[in-house]
């Protein structure tokens, strides 16, 4: 089956047509590439090339203005706009860029389709006068400058347009308008054949322009459409080419070409539900593997990308049988890495502050391009340090002293722009040029990365020149806005050769090409097609109104565009993502509703999901080698705490990551005061409160003495625990008063416990019990046990150990019934664990007699008091004994020997536990 560009050369050539005379005008610049391959492969004699355009250059060309890019527009129109507005009613560049940008999109509708301006903007500007009842006496300003708004409308667009022709410029509807009101200049001056191949839908200013050519005898057009589009009087595939036909003056005599039944030919079509975007890039390689063990040029097969954003999976996806392809779309500049540097860096500055956050300094310092600025790892050692000191606002005179070896670099990122925009963008050259000396060492591996930089370096000249023209951009945001603006518009160019292998495009692109195998990916509702969106001041109803083109239209585009591709297609594979983001995407789309439907062709209809191994989790085990045994003798040696013990009952692996490698949890910035530091507070206070009276019977006066010293000494332990943290304010400031609310209830509960008649005595506190030898046979090496019990005291004789806990503990957790169950289950008796050791210890010391009491005071549990150890005896109805006796101690001693030996125990591994 031959192509659509070789069926027009061929009936051209059947005519006797003289090439070298013809004018070949088509939707896009690509499809003249492969016009010209058929032309030589046509033609049998040596000619001169005949001229071949896109219509937009024809156009332009027509028009006698130069096309100017959507930037340069905003800032040609704002000079209008501040032309035309008195100084009190004008809005800042930034502002302005924002609605500006939809109502140039207006402008070009509305000269693409030669609508009369007057007619227009009138209807608009009576829209607007009786949503805010123009004739109310007293309206508000706000009402008042949005009417005067849309009065100097048509004020606006006839002196912008009028500076662009003067300047021989003008964007694409008003090149359309110019072009129009040339076409019969233009018909006078030439006798050259015009052929028009492959549109669909034209605005009327392309539909005046062709119809005049037919008129004279000075062109022809050929349709690239079914039969079955035509027939169908609701097939939006056909919508256009069916008005064009029933329209135009010059079909009622001329034969309409043409209308093929390519469509109904037989096709294998496969629908394939995928889940998410990258599930789709990974169906298309295993699509692309399948095709090339029987065709590895792929020179017939075309990928078509629903969306742009597909572009790079799809390319990591691309199996190595494949080794030719070419890519028509460009690679987004904003999908770049280093669009990602500078988006920080604007995000550092647009606040215009002196001080930084800490995640904006961070994102910054680890930057891929950054980090590798500073010497010996500086960077790192840099956030660490930020990290550690809980540094959540920074200056740069901070980042200075801490890293005083970068201080060029460190001042070339953070010194203050000022919300200039000329110093801003001198400090972005600055930094280009800075990371283009780096990778310019090595110039062979860093190529991709200088082309990043070569393409930035061209976009903040390209803002450079326009600010130097226009002067526009005063301060940051504006800046930003117009980076951000010219970042969505460029790409990076791919290389390739055009003809050659598998061809990888976007739906546009795909305009009067034929491929024999066809994927196309993302038709999803809101994408394939892009569904309703109204990116416009003009009401539907006006629109409709005034034929300009709505979703309807928009819709009907894509329609055709997806039928095309399926025209002459043998092979055709359609993909869709089968997780709704209504974000992105909806659900699957009408167009693969209606190819079912249809029932021409037979679908067949797959829901792929990835292929996750169903395996079960293994549990690591790491085995005691005699390494790790040597290692377990040394914490023996310097003492296992209560703490370390417990984490083994947790979980052994943890203690082997903890103990034996030395692994500890990442630091970060304490953004918001954590749990523990909280904890170490409290502690510290308790202590410092105290410390005067040990080996002292407690008085009320005396407690009542210790108040007015908590709001002191919290704020000073905060402050060396919290480093450079702020308390002032937030969620700090509330854990701040949480703390002083601990220490100031604990103080009460220690008063109402001494007016009841009780005695208190402080012994001890913070009181470390190092060194506490214990021998256990078959261990022949010394272990120690260590610790630091937080208050020793008496009450009413008896001696009491006590723990702090800011955490919630009740009394289940303090109490046990088997003693096996000691070291077995973490969650209900590591703290009985915790308290029964302090008790062995200080017993083994000599410190505390026997019988004592040992519990947890909880500060979010404190009306319990003390939750003293219970010993819980099921033999006697449950009786409860809190008093640690000789036997006590003896009962915890086996478990505690059983555990230390199970730890050295080489046969018995660590193992993971599932928690």
């Amino acid at each position: 089956m031959t192509n659509f560009i070789q069926d027009v050369l061929i009936d051209l050539k059947n005519k006797q047509a003289n090439f070298s005379d013809l004018i070949f005008i088509l939707p896009s610049r690509r499809a003249g590439v492969f016009l010209r391959r058929e032309l030589s492969l046509i033609l049998d004699q040596t000619l001169f090339a005949p001229k071949i355009v896109s219509i937009e250059s024809f156009v332009e060309e027509l028009s006698e203005l130069k096309s100017v890019s959507n930037t340069e527009l905003l800032f040609q129109f704002y000079n209008t706009y501040i032309q035309l507005t008195p100084k009190p009613e004008r809005e800042d560049f930034d502002t302005f860029s924002k609605w500006a940008q939809i109502i140039l999109q207006d402008f070009n509708e509305i000269d693409r389709y030669l609508i009369p301006q007057s007619k227009i903007f009138d209807y608009l500007k009576a829209i607007q006068d009786l949503e805010h009842w123009s004739l109310e006496p007293n309206q508000t300003e706000v009402v008042t400058n949005y009417l005067k708004f849309w009065n100097k409308l048509p004020i606006y667009y006839k002196n912008f347009t009028q500076n662009l022709i003067e300047n021989k410029q003008g964007y694409q509807g008003l090149l359309y308008r110019e072009a129009f009101n040339n076409i019969k200049n233009y018909i006078d001056n030439t006798n050259q054949q015009h052929i028009f191949l492959g549109f669909n839908a034209l605005n009327a200013a392309e539909e005046n322009i062709i119809q005049d050519l037919l008129r004279e005898d000075l062109a022809s057009i050929y349709w690239d459409t079914d039969q079955s589009f035509l027939d169908n009087k609701i097939h939006d595939a056909g919508l256009f080419i069916r008005q064009h036909q029933n329209n135009w003056e010059h079909f009622k005599t001329a034969p309409f070409n043409w209308k093929n039944n390519h469509y109904k030919s037989q096709k294998n079509i496969s629908v394939f539900g995928v889940p998410k975007n990258i599930g789709q890039a990974k169906a298309i390689g295993s699509i692309l593997q399948d095709l090339s063990t029987n065709d590895p040029s792929l020179k017939k097969t075309a990928v078509v990308l629903g969306d742009e954003n597909l572009l790079i999976p799809v390319l990591n996806s691309i199996p190595e049988s494949v080794k030719t392809l070419n890519i028509t779309m460009g690679f987004p500049l904003k999908s770049i890495p280093l669009a990602s540097l500078f988006e920080h860096l604007f995000n550092l500055q647009k606040k215009n502050s002196l001080t930084y956050y800490y995640k904006d300094v961070i994102s910054i310092l680890t930057h891929q391009f950054i980090q590798p600025l500073f010497k010996n790892g500086s960077a790192i050692d840099l956030v660490e340090l930020i990290n550690k000191n809980n540094l959540v606002y920074l200056t740069e005179a901070d980042l200075k002293a801490i890293c005083k070896t970068e201080a060029t670099l460190l001042s070339l990122l953070f010194s203050n722009w000022n919300n200039d925009a000329n110093t801003g963008l001198n400090s972005c050259f600055k930094l280009i040029a800075t990371i283009k000396e780096h990778l310019s060492e090595d110039k062979k591996q860093n190529q991709l990365g200088l082309e990043y930089l070569y393409r930035f370096n061209t976009l903040f000249n390209e803002i450079l020149r326009l600010n130097d023209t226009y002067k526009h951009i005063k301060d940051i945001k504006g800046l930003y806005s117009i980076f951000k603006e010219l970042l969505s518009s460029e790409t990076l160019d791919f290389q390739g050769e055009p003809l050659q292998g598998l061809q990888i495009m976007g739906m546009l692109e795909s305009r009067v090409l034929d491929f024999e195998t066809i994927i196309i990916s993302n038709v999803n509702e809101g994408i394939l097609p892009s569904g309703k969106s109204n990116n416009s001041f003009i009401p539907f109803d006006v629109k409709i109104e005034n034929k300009l083109p709505t979703y309807k239209e928009k819709d009907a585009v894509y329609t055709y565009h997806f039928y095309h591709l399926l025209q002459r297609a043998k092979n055709v594979y359609v993909l869709y993502n089968t997780e709704i983001d209504t974000l992105v995407g909806g659900e699957k789309s009408r167009f693969i509703n209606q190819l079912e439907l249809e029932n021409i062709h037979n679908i067949n209809h797959k829901i792929l999901t990835p292929k996750v191994p169903s395996y079960k989790k293994e549990l690591a085990i790491i085995t005691k080698t005699e390494s790790a045994i040597s290692q377990l003798k040394e914490i023996a040696r310097k003492g296992f705490s209560p703490s370390s013990l417990t984490s083994y009952v947790r979980n052994p692996i943890d203690f082997y990551y903890q103990k034996l490698l030395g692994i500890s949890d990442l630091e970060e910035v304490e953004e918001t005061i954590a749990a523990n530091t909280l904890g170490t507070v409290v502690h510290n206070t308790l202590e410092q409160l105290y410390l005067p009276y040990k080996q002292q019977l407690l008085t009320v006066d005396i407690v009542k003495s210790l108040i007015p010293q908590i709001d002191k000494n919290i704020t000073a332990f905060f402050k060396e625990e919290y480093k450079e943290g702020d308390m002032t304010k937030g969620k700090n400031l509330i854990v701040f008063e949480i703390a002083k609310r601990y220490v100031l209830n604990f103080l009460n509960l220690e008063i109402e416990d001494l007016k009841k008649g009780n005695t208190i005595k402080i012994i001890d506190l913070e009181a470390e019990t190092n060194n506490v030898a214990i021998k256990i046979e078959g261990l022949d090496f010394p272990i120690q046990l260590r610790g630091t019990v937080d208050r020793i005291d008496e009450f009413n004789g008896v001696t009491r150990i006590i723990d702090y806990k800011t955490g919630k503990v009740d009394q289940s957790k303090v109490s046990i019934v088997d003693w096996e169950d000691l070291t077995s289950d973490y969650d209900k008796y590591s703290k009985s664990f915790q308290v029964l050791m302090y008790a062995y210890m200080l017993h083994k010391k000599k410190i505390a007699d026997l019988p004592l009491e040992a519990g947890i005071i909880s500060f979010k549990n404190l009306s319990e008091g003390l939750l003293k150890f219970t010993k819980k005896d099921q033999i006697r109805g449950g009786n409860k004994d809190t008093l640690i006796t000789e036997d006590t101690l003896v009962e915890f001693e086996i478990q505690l020997k059983k555990l230390i030996l199970e730890i050295f125990d080489p046969t018995i591994d660590f193992i993971e536990k599932e928690l």
